[in-house]
């Protein structure tokens, strides 16, 4: 997937201006002019089961609005990637983290939504919400093409906002496990099956290599904690991030400094040795 077409999903509602845009480029020209279902029903019917609706007041325009959210007790955790995507039982929690206003087209990550300043604001009354269209709020819950829609979405105000580093890199981080969660779940029956996971892995590895990007730059620029996550473990996610981008070197540094940090905890530890095992193995 070609870098402007990370935002491919947002031309439907209106703001396909948006897909030429460098991410982490802060003072580009444009960026100060512009600051399938794929589950099978009975999978469908378990999640819709899951979802409920979830009241927030938004702090762009004060609009009260409702967005699918998972109930916590039907979440059943089961496991975790490399890169710390929790595996869940039955639902992808993961589909629902982007919040999306949709009488202003106000959109974040739900560990960001509230944390918005007055310029910030004002950024995106005047570069996303004259443009918006709308999306789809009636369905009983969201398909990963939605999910990855809104998240698209969230990702482009936190570019239009002038958001840190960190968020637009853990926006993308989502984008990259919702990607690889679509790929898991495409039916075996889908015509073409293999050319459409190749693709989705892709798109999956792009959005992995602009988490990298922006939480390395985070991490020389920002205080701990970083988006919830202490040194030692926003350590082990970057070191993660680079073994899937193919930067061994600089992987194997940092879990190096955490193995024999006396702050990081015992099973962060063992996690940091079996990512330097596999790492070894590429060498």
């Amino acid at each position: 997937m070609a870098e402007n077409n990370m935002f491919s999903s947002l031309e439907k509602i209106g703001l396909g201006m948006l897909s030429d845009m460098n991410l982490y480029e802060e003072d580009s020209p444009k960026a100060n002019n512009l600051l399938q279902k794929t589950t099978t029903e009975s999978k469908k019917a378990s999640e819709a089961d899951a979802v409920f609706d979830k009241t927030y007041k938004c702090p762009v325009c004060d609009y009260d609005f409702k967005v699918k959210s998972i109930r916590a007790r039907k979440a059943r955790m089961i496991g975790a990637d490399i890169d710390l995507r929790p595996r869940y039982e039955d639902v992808d929690p993961i589909k629902y983290d982007a919040i999306v206003c949709n009488h202003c087209g106000y959109a974040s990550l739900s560990r960001f939504f509230t944390h918005i300043s007055a310029p910030q604001i004002k950024l995106i009354r005047t570069n996303i919400t004259p443009f918006f269209k709308g999306v789809d709020d009636k369905c009983d819950s969201y398909s990963y093409d939605e999910a990855v829609m809104r998240h698209e979405l969230a990702l482009a105000n936190a570019f239009v906002k002038k958001g840190k580093a960190s968020e637009k890199a853990y926006t993308c981080l989502k984008l990259a496990w919702l990607k690889r969660g679509k790929a898991e779940n495409i039916p075996a029956d889908t015509e073409n099956r293999s050319e459409v996971i190749q693709t989705l892995k892709a798109e999956e590895k792009q959005y992995i290599s602009k988490a990298y990007e922006g939480f390395s730059v985070a991490m020389s620029k920002e205080i701990f904690p970083i988006c919830g996550m202490d040194e030692w473990t926003y350590i082990y996610l970057v070191s993660a991030l680079g073994y899937e981008c193919e930067d061994y070197a600089r992987s194997l540094k940092l879990l190096s400094d955490l193995v024999v940090s006396k702050a990081a905890s015992p099973k962060l530890k063992d996690k940091a040795r079996e990512l330097r095992k596999l790492m070894q193995n590429k060498i």
